[in-house]
């Protein structure tokens, strides 16, 4: 399993972050400072470190918050070069976003400003959601004028910012209710030159979906006409979890709406008896029984038992093939059933699907023992 997060968020953040501030506002008590942040710091989680620092900020910086963000700002090192950030690092200026979140909203201009460079280092998207809520009409605006900012990150920002259902974030609930504003800064970014950005975009796309599938459906219809190969990747990029979901509208889009004309043969699910910690495969043969060539979506599902014995079904990705008329071809993949820390295994009889243009077809089932 993963080491945490947190554990790459250590008890020498704050000692970095005084060893920045102190050379630019001499009044800081660096140890002062160091000892506030670190009272209780082992037991939190990750985010929950990045708001214990911004407290112990907020009681150490000057008390006028443009003059403490001003602090903060003078204190921060180089900006870093390329579209996407490395690892961990940029992590150290959480507790930056998270103080110009806490403490920043009643200053709008002075916290735009803080984001606006805070997000070249790190990202703002978690700080600037409470301004979409408080000040929805003029954080709009201003991220519309970021829209063609020339920083990267700034324009990653307009959109990821903007999810409505950004992990690790509270949901941005009158998005949830209306994409609409969203969707106009989308439309501004759907052929950013940076990928960085584009899949920002489609990842937006693709929460606005789990609320309004026809929204989603029509937008990317909308974006495929006339695309370029690079909105059309934004595009079924921002249609995946949809797919998955076997919606139909989604499923229209990519052209597989129809109901697939195949038979499906020589099915094997191996072992029959899978023991927690190994691995199972799954394969069959696919056979075009039309006398046209058919353009098929194969996926397959498991339907995951859970610790309460109930299941849930989890779709894996196969292929999309080209079947000639009366062709056949194999399909299969291996799954591990090692537990994740998205995922646990728990003993059971496990359905098996395959799902052919979004239409699930039973295959048969695997019994998950105990490893």
């Amino acid at each position: 399993m993963a080491e945490p997060l947190k554990n790459q968020f250590g008890t020498d953040i704050p000692a970095r972050i005084a060893g920045m501030i102190a050379p630019v506002w001499p009044a800081f008590d660096h140890d002062a400072f160091v000892r506030d942040a670190l009272d209780g710091y082992e037991a939190l989680d990750l985010m929950p470190r990045g708001w214990k620092i911004a407290h112990a900020l907020h009681r150490h910086l000057p008390g006028d918050y443009e003059a403490a963000v001003a602090v903060l700002l003078d204190a921060l090192g180089p900006k870093p070069e390329g579209a996407e950030g490395g690892g961990m690092a940029p992590f150290l200026y959480l507790p930056h976003v998270c103080f110009v979140a806490g403490y920043g909203l009643d200053h709008f201009e002075a916290s735009m400003h803080a984001q606006y460079v805070l997000t070249q280092r790190f990202t703002a998207e978690f700080s600037i959601r409470p301004f979409l809520e408080r000040h929805p009409e003029a954080t709009l605006a201003r991220l519309a004028t970021w829209a063609t900012d020339p920083s990267v990150h700034v324009r990653r920002l307009v959109s990821e910012g903007t999810r409505p259902r950004l992990p690790w974030a509270p949901r941005l609930r009158a998005f949830q209710k209306d994409p609409r504003p969203v969707l106009a800064l989308l439309e501004l970014l759907k052929d950013d030159p940076e990928l960085y950005v584009r899949r920002s975009v489609a990842n937006n796309l693709n929460d606005i979906g789990k609320d309004h599938p026809a929204v989603l459906a029509d937008t990317a219809r909308r974006w495929l006409s006339g695309a370029t190969q690079e909105r059309r990747w934004l595009v079924r990029h921002a249609l995946r979890s949809a797919v998955k979901r076997a919606e139909p509208g989604a499923l229209a889009v990519l052209g597989f709406g129809a109901r697939a004309r195949v038979r499906v043969d020589q099915v094997r699910i191996t072992p029959g008896r899978a023991a927690q910690g190994g691995s199972v495969t799954v394969a069959f043969e696919l056979t075009n029984t039309d006398e046209l060539p058919q353009r098929v979506l194969v996926d397959f599902r498991i339907h995951f038992v859970k610790a309460s014995g109930t299941a849930r079904p989890k779709v894996f990705k196969l292929k999309t093939v080209n079947l000639a008329p009366q062709e056949t071809v194999t399909l299969g993949k291996t799954v591990s059933l090692a537990d994740l820390t998205t995922r646990k295994h728990y003993p059971g009889t496990h359905a098996v699907d395959a799902v052919i243009n979004g239409v699930a077809q039973p295959l048969g089932q695997f019994e998950l023992v105990p490893g």
